[in-house]
C-alpha cells in the first residue's frame, strides 16, 4: 500500500526546523516540508498559494500548517484535491482574529510595525529583559529563518487583510488553550490542547506525535 503523503507549513517567518521533533509513522505516512519563498512584487495570497501549490507532487496530500502556515494551507486547497487540512494555532476565518488583529486592519497599524528589528535580534535583545525573554530570542535565531524585510512586510499585511469569512467546516483545527497570539476564546469548534501555546508545535510534540496519525487516519 502507497504511503500517505503529508506536507507541512510552518508558521510566519518560520523554518522547517519547526517540525524537527514532529515524527509520523514511516511506514504509513510520507513526510513532506515546505518553505516559505519570498513574494513577487504585488503578490495576492492568492497567486501566492497557487505558486506554493505547484510543490505539491503527490495526489490527495494531507497539507498541515501552523499559524500564518494554516492560513496558507486553506488557500492552497482551494487549487487541489486534498485528503485533509488541518490546522494548528492559526484561524479558520478573519472571525477568529482577536479584537487587536480587526483594529490593525482598520487603522493599517501594522504598517508601522518596525521590520528592520525583527531582523536583527541583538538589536531585540538590547530591548529585552530576563532570562525568559533571552530564551525566546534564541528560539526566534533558531526557528526564524526568513529575515528578508520585503516578505516580513507582505506576511503580515497577508494575515491582517485575510478576507475569508466562512468557514470551511472540513478543516481540522487544534489549537492551544493558552495561545496568545489566536486567543482560544475566539476559536470556534477546534480539538483543544491543554496548556498548548502558539509555539506548541515546539513544546507539545509529544501530544501532536501521539494524535496526528489518529487525527488524518480518523
Amino acid at each position: 500500500m502507497s504511503k500517505i503523503p503529508v506536507y507541512l507549513m510552518p508558521g510566519l517567518a518560520a523554518s522547517t526546523a519547526i517540525f524537527e521533533r514532529i515524527a509520523l509513522p514511516e511506514d504509513i505516512f510520507e513526510t513532506h516540508l515546505l518553505e516559505w519563498e519570498i513574494p513577487l512584487d504585488n503578490e495576492s495570497l492568492i497567486d501566492y498559494a497557487k505558486r506554493i501549490v505547484e510543490k505539491i507532487k503527490h495526489k490527495n496530500p494531507i497539507l498541515i500548517g501552523v499559524s500564518f502556515g494554516g492560513i496558507l494551507v486553506q488557500e492552497m486547497a482551494k487549487y487541489i484535491d486534498v485528503r485533509k487540512v488541518i490546522i494548528i494555532s492559526s484561524v479558520k476565518s478573519n472571525l477568529e482574529f482577536p479584537r487587536r488583529l480587526k483594529i490593525a486592519k482598520t487603522t493599517k497599524a501594522y504598517k508601522l510595525i518596525p521590520m528592520n528589528l525583527i531582523l536583527n535580534m541583538e538589536s531585540l535583545a538590547k530591548f529585552s529583559f530576563g532570562e525568559k525573554v533571552n530564551q525566546r530570542l534564541k528560539l526566534y535565531e533558531k526557528y526564524l529563518s526568513v529575515r528578508d524585510i520585503r516578505y516580513l512586510n507582505w506576511a503580515v499585511e497577508q494575515v491582517v487583510l485575510w478576507n475569508r469569512a466562512v468557514i470551511d467546516e472540513n478543516v481540522i483545527h487544534i489549537h492551544g488553550d493558552m495561545d496568545d497570539v489566536f486567543p482560544i476564546k475566539n476559536i470556534q469548534n477546534c480539538i483543544v490542547v491543554k496548556g498548548g501555546t502558539h509555539i506548541m508545535i515546539l513544546n507539545k510534540y509529544k501530544w501532536l506525535n501521539e494524535n496526528l496519525p489518529k487525527i488524518i487516519l480518523e
